[in-house]
């Protein structure tokens, strides 16, 4: 095997990471954003205000992208499985 095969496993394994990341890092973000404003705008400055809903809302992102999720992890597995053949050679 040679380094520019284990250079494009690492780069595809680093992608499928993020892609799976996404989605919750995207949700926390905006939920984390509009809740500091609202903190701004009102003067509250109460912590379980910024925890509690970012938890929730990326439970919520987590349950509607887990399908999508899944399915990608499944294709990236059946694609390293399925080229091993090649890589041994």
């Amino acid at each position: 095997m040679s380094g520019d095969v284990v250079i494009g496993i690492a780069n595809e394994a680093i992608k499928v990471t993020l892609l799976l990341a996404a989605p919750m890092l995207v949700v926390g973000l905006i939920v984390g954003l509009a809740i500091s404003i609202f903190q701004a705008v009102t003067q509250i400055q109460e912590m379980t205000l910024t925890f509690v809903p970012k938890i929730i809302a990326v439970l919520l992102a987590l349950v509607v992208a887990l399908p999508w999720m899944m399915q990608l992890m499944v294709d990236y597995t059946q694609n390293l499985f399925n080229s091993i053949p090649s890589y041994i050679r």
